[in-house]
């Protein structure tokens, strides 16, 4: 199958950030705002029918295990019951660990694109894995 187009994933700052609690699940409960960037990573998917998610672009410092762009497609991925698949092709402009929500932002546009590349139909208000 043929590449897709190209989707930003931007980068944000935080402009204030309040942890108010801290979930179930160990997650925390956050209160806050932030601005987008101009700078960002992009992502293009290739589709695939092999049910396989593989994120092809080599990172040393980022196993595609650890990588939260291909958890968000597997999960997306069992969640919807698509056959489908997708090779992941990252262009990482946005520092990893550098508060950035790079990781963060990979991941979401990974759900946006996957939504639409497998043809889920799924409104945005219920990607929320």
């Amino acid at each position: 199958m043929k590449d897709s187009e190209s989707w930003p994933a931007p980068a944000k700052i935080n402009l204030f950030l309040h942890v108010t609690g801290r979930r179930s699940d160990g997650y925390h409960l956050i209160q806050t705002l932030f601005q987008f960037l101009e700078v960002g990573d992009t992502l293009r998917f290739k589709i695939s029918t092999d049910g396989q998610i593989n994120r092809v672009t080599l990172m040393d410092n980022l196993l595609p295990s650890d990588d939260l762009a291909v958890k968000a497609a597997s999960l997306l991925q069992k969640h919807s019951g698509t056959p489908l698949g997708a090779d992941i092709f990252l262009e990482k402009l946005i520092p990893i660990g550098g508060g950035l929500g790079g990781g963060s932002s990979d991941a979401a546009t990974v759900l946006v694109a996957l939504n639409a590349l497998w043809s889920l139909g799924w409104s945005l208000s219920l990607i929320h894995i």
